[in-house]
């Protein structure tokens, strides 16, 4: 049986190394947040010398929740998409533009801040690594 479940998010290779900044970026934004473990590649690693500093195992507590991210050292033919999001639910509403805002920086509103009529407020944004959140206030 399972032991937890925990969403991860794996930064594609072929770029610039993301993880540790965005987990960085994120850990900004929530109260209490923080990142837990950080493990690098090395230059003996896969991609080599060129990838040596990225994270190969990061985890971070992000409103209670343990997230975990990696720098792929491998090109892949994919990348994040939409239909795989975090969900936060908002204490308020201030907490929830706050958040909209400055996940939206760079990236994409895909859903502005609204009423959509299953739920009191509501934002979809993709932020300027790729990583969705939908954003809620029941």
């Amino acid at each position: 049986m399972a032991h937890a479940l925990h969403p991860f998010l794996m930064f594609p290779g072929g770029g610039p190394a993301q993880a540790e900044e965005a987990l960085t970026f994120y850990v900004s934004l929530f109260p209490g947040a923080r990142i837990v473990a950080l493990q690098r590649w090395g230059a003996d690693g896969p991609g080599g010398a060129a990838r040596a500093g990225s994270v190969m195992l990061a985890a971070c507590e992000l409103a209670g929740q343990t997230v975990y991210a990696s720098d792929s050292p491998i090109q892949h033919a994919f990348g994040f998409t939409p239909s795989q999001s975090l969900y936060v639910k908002c204490e308020d509403e201030a907490e929830l533009r706050r958040l909209a805002d400055a996940l939206g920086q760079g990236g994409l509103a895909l859903m502005p801040v609204g009423d959509y009529g299953f739920s009191r407020l509501f934002g979809w944004v993709q932020d300027r690594f790729g990583v969705s959140w939908q954003l809620t206030l029941e």
